[in-house]
């Protein structure tokens, strides 16, 4: 993917929100995160506020709200533990919906679920909002550590190669009766992955060789 491409969370637009610069939004997700991780989890309007802030935003930036619902699958690990916490945790009982939920681990899965909510749509909201390049060029005018930024940018950059390579090994897999879903074929899915890492290492010194050829001394050219 050339630089000059956008990233699949990225969606076009020119509102105010995707204007603004990278590093002042980078900061403002920054803040919010530390707020909302802050507030006590019993301050239940306090996150409805929270929620709201977010969705003025997401107005604003006039991104469709299903654009992030369909991108917000990630937090599906999170939800399934937070809905398990009530039933193993300690503490006062209390009936809800004839099932016997732990009090304790009903604030406490709330807090989770609010607070991982809230991250993971302003985290997308941002993604949505911002170039890829125009992120990194923001760590860097907010002084990131300089390998860090050029490590996430390869990582943005190879991104797309590296999963539709995997996409194609996965085809030849099921093209010889190999089911990578199938818990029988997951010791082939195991060395599908490890050759994927191995070429992708490759395709790094490469990559690494090629950068020194053209004069890289540590620091990436404007």
């Amino acid at each position: 993917m050339g630089s000059g491409h956008g990233h699949r969370l990225h969606y076009h637009g020119h509102s105010p929100l995707h204007r603004a610069p990278a590093h002042l939004k980078l900061v403002g997700l920054l803040g919010f995160a530390l707020v909302v991780v802050l507030t006590p989890r019993e301050w239940y309007a306090v996150y409805a506020g929270y929620l709201a802030v977010l969705l003025v935003a997401v107005r604003i930036s006039r991104v469709p709200p299903t654009y992030l619902l369909k991108r917000m699958v990630v937090e599906v690990p999170f939800v399934v533990f937070a809905v398990l916490v009530p039933f193993v945790a300690t503490g006062p009982r209390v009936d809800v919906l004839g099932l016997s939920l732990s009090e304790p681990g009903l604030v406490a899965a709330f807090g989770l679920l609010a607070k991982g909510t809230l991250g993971v749509l302003a985290s997308l909201l941002l993604a949505a909002t911002t170039e890829p390049a125009d992120l990194l060029a923001g760590l860097e005018r907010l002084h990131a550590p300089e390998l860090l930024v050029q490590i996430m940018g390869f990582m943005i950059r190879y991104l797309d190669v590296v999963t539709g390579e995997l996409g194609r090994m996965l085809v030849a897999m099921r093209s010889r009766g190999v089911d990578p879903r199938s818990p029988r074929h997951w010791p082939v899915l195991a060395r599908t992955l490890g050759a994927l890492f191995v070429r992708s290492f490759e395709r790094g010194e490469r990559v690494h060789l090629a950068m020194l050829s053209r004069g890289y001394t540590g620091r990436m050219p404007r």
